[in-house]
């Protein structure tokens, strides 16, 4: 996300500065600026963001107390550092969609693992860890009572399974005269043994008052945080077209991926323009749009090497987009595609035929 970021940041007049502890990541070479540094270590962090105008994420998992730091010193981070610290761990995260009356699912706050037992109830249940936890990592579906064994022996959410008929993310800016912008709704399908995004369409096909109300509780969600910023709000639709809130990310996304190409402003894009205090963009879609996940292949652990993207290059309206990750393993996520099209059965078609044409090997 960080070279997509950094490919966007060439349209504006900024000098990029990088911090990350491997020299050879994908932005690495697309910065003005790079530091080696554990975004982890409050030093590396602080001293990294001492001297810039301001300063975002790419993933949650930084300093928090670093950033509050640079923040009272005037440092401007998007989104604030006190959004960071409810978002960063699950057990804040639910607590205060709870505190701010956001529809979510029923949950308790687990210490331990023999906590789980006195919880039956909620039954079949979602075990999340609060901290640490990153694409799939750290969620544990328990179905029956046999399975507590396989939840965390930390604190944790344990929040009763919704009956999901659909996934749906929603994209919000939020300008730092706190004007707002939301970008479609979209729907995602899930690799169920992987348990990260698969695919997803743009926009999402749902009832029109269905479709209101995922957008009125994204803009909720996120108003309620005061902060300017990119937030990629994940919801539930049950089959009674009931709206739950599951979680949020406070930065780009790869729900967000797809408006590269399919809308007028991209997200990253927009996060510039409220990182550079400029107007929002247009999220209006150009074309709908399926946006295909390009992850390692099972069996395969080395340096990457892509089978079928001469044939996935070849499809009308398909735009690859590789990471330039030297490194290939199974489910690490490596590029992405999307494909524009008016028809909903061509999207469908060529997200399918590129999922069985372009794989990941070593």
């Amino acid at each position: 996300m960080g070279r997509m970021l950094l490919q966007a940041a060439a349209n504006y007049p900024v000098e990029t500065h990088v911090l990350e502890n491997d020299p050879d990541c994908p932005a690495a070479y697309l910065c003005r600026h790079f530091t080696k540094g554990d975004i982890r270590d409050y030093n590396a962090v602080y001293q990294f963001g001492r001297n810039l105008d301001a300063v975002t994420i790419e993933i949650e998992n930084v300093n928090i107390d670093a950033l509050e730091k640079l923040e009272s010193e005037g440092v401007k981070v998007f989104p604030h550092p006190a959004v960071l610290r409810t978002i960063k761990n699950k057990i804040a995260q639910k607590q205060y969609y709870a505190e701010n009356k956001i529809p979510t699912a029923e949950f308790v706050v687990t210490e331990q693992l023999a906590d789980l037992k006195k919880h039956e109830h909620l039954m079949p249940a979602v075990h999340k860890l609060a901290e640490g936890g990153y694409d799939g990592r750290g969620v544990q579906l328990l179905h029956k009572r046999d399975d507590f064994e396989l939840g965390f022996d930390a604190p944790s959410v344990l929040e009763r399974q919704v009956k999901v008929k659909k996934e749906i993310a929603v994209i919000v800016a939020i300008s730092q005269e706190g004007k707002q912008a939301l970008y479609p709704p979209v729907e995602m399908v899930f690799n169920k043994d992987l348990n990260q995004l698969d695919y997803q369409l743009s926009p999402a096909d749902l009832p029109k008052e269905t479709f209101w109300k995922v957008e009125a509780i994204a803009l909720s969600v996120v108003r309620a945080f005061r902060s300017p910023g990119l937030f990629a709000v994940e919801l539930f639709v049950d089959h009674n077209n009931d709206v739950f809130v599951n979680e949020t990310a406070p930065r780009v996304h790869n729900s967000g991926h797809h408006t590269i190409e399919a809308h007028f402003s991209s997200q990253f894009d927009m996060l510039w323009r409220i990182i550079l205090n400029y107007p929002l963009g247009n999220t209006k879609a150009i074309l709908p749009s399926v946006m295909v996940n390009v992850i390692g292949n099972e069996g395969f652990n080395g340096p990457a090497r892509y089978e079928g993207l001469e044939e996935v290059l070849r499809i009308d309206n398909a735009f690859v987009h590789l990471y330039g990750k030297a490194l290939t393993k199974p489910g690490r996520k490596m590029g992405h595609v999307t494909i524009l099209s008016p028809e909903k059965s061509d999207l469908v078609h060529k997200a399918n035929k590129v999922k069985q044409t372009l794989t990941v090997q070593a």
